[in-house]
């Protein structure tokens, strides 16, 4: 069913999407603050669109950001890029969008669109093709099953605008377009994954800014009520296509190490529990890999690793990761069509080179 979003959902969303984006993504709040100004200037509300009410052939052109978040912090963006890339897009294909739609929908790629939306009048399908934040582009569920990326359009922030077109090869898509980004100063924006409402409704993971819309809401709730919000968090996780959320590690950020090279984010954090000699490190491509326990393997991509402050379970990112934070540790499961073989080959542990298979955060940390 569809819905309207409003300026007052903004804060929740965002910290919905810091959750969801696993540490990258892009920070949030710089997104939520782009769009809030939008939408002063505009009607006020966006339509979001159910996927299940899509027409089968309505033209649908996810609209995002790319680049590293650490550049994000300082290089905001003008705010017409991401629009200027769908009519970049919308003229190579010959046919108007009907709706736009996020990538993933951590960080502040669930922000994006609904950025275009509030300067086009397009409404936003609530899905995205990640369930969370990935780094790279052919990482989406989109084309674990089937849709092409390309043609990709760019936009840069001197309004100069790029298509690329590989065919199906989306792992080739990405590299190029990496490649540009890096030359437009490390951040871009894109439109890419044109497709119909029939493969949204076959490829897309479903209702993931209503959830965004609901975490941040839960968290924010229980603190306002004084009650637990990992406990709250959990129980609205349960009816859910994410329904276990298991606590791995308690203690404070005692190292961090983090470059930019790449166009990505790279590092590790390092954690050291707050009684007893235990110590977590994490291992982040803009977004959290893996989570290990004193060497052992507590929680690995494509399942969520997010690092929330110890106080306020607050979602912090990998470029808010400080020395001395005291934080908590949570792992969260991912849904069924991200754990299938054909998408752990994409976007499971190794396809980030890591020398460790998946296993269900469920099972590394029994309930």
């Amino acid at each position: 069913m569809s819905r309207t979003l409003n300026r007052d959902d903004l804060a929740d969303l965002a910290r919905g999407a810091a959750l969801l984006g696993t540490g990258g993504g892009g920070d949030p709040h710089i997104g939520r603050l782009l769009v809030d100004q939008a939408l002063r200037e505009s009607s006020g509300t966006i339509t979001v669109l159910d996927p299940a009410e899509l027409g089968d052939d309505a033209l649908i052109i996810p609209t995002a950001q790319m680049g590293a978040p650490t550049v994000m912090v300082e290089k905001i963006p003008r705010g017409d890029e991401a629009v200027a890339a769908l009519r970049a897009l919308e003229r190579h294909l010959g046919r108007r969008a009907y709706a736009t739609m996020p990538i993933e929908c951590g960080g502040i790629n669930s922000m994006m669109p609904l950025l275009v939306a509030a300067r086009t009048g397009l409404p936003v399908v609530d899905a995205d093709g990640m369930g969370r934040a990935f780094p790279e582009l052919q990482m989406e569920t989109f084309s674990v099953y089937g849709v092409p990326g390309s043609p990709l359009a760019i936009g840069g922030e001197n309004g100069e605008t790029v298509i690329i077109d590989t065919g199906d090869d989306n792992r080739r898509m990405e590299w190029l377009a990496r490649g540009v980004t890096i030359r437009m100063g490390g951040v871009a924006h894109i439109a890419e994954y044109s497709m119909t409402g029939a493969d949204v409704k076959r490829t897309a993971v479903p209702n993931t800014l209503t959830l965004g819309l609901r975490i941040g809401r839960t968290l924010r709730t229980a603190r306002e009520e004084h009650r637990d919000p990992l406990a709250a968090l959990a129980a609205t996780m349960a009816d859910t296509l994410y329904d276990k959320v298991r606590v791995l590690f308690r203690g404070k950020v005692v190292d961090v190490e983090r470059r930019t090279e790449a166009g990505f984010a790279r590092g590790h954090a390092t954690l050291v529990a707050f009684e007893g000699a235990g110590k977590l490190e994490i291992t982040f491509q803009n977004e959290h890999l893996v989570a290990r326990v004193d060497g052992e393997v507590r929680c690995v991509v494509p399942d969520l690793i997010c690092v929330l402050d110890a106080d306020t379970a607050e979602p912090i990112t990998t470029e808010g990761l400080r020395y001395g934070q005291r934080a908590v540790v949570i792992g969260i499961s991912t849904p069924a069509l991200m754990r299938t073989p054909e998408a752990l080959a994409v976007f499971g542990p190794r396809a980030f080179g890591l020398d460790v298979d998946f296993r269900p955060v469920e099972d590394l940390v029994p309930g």
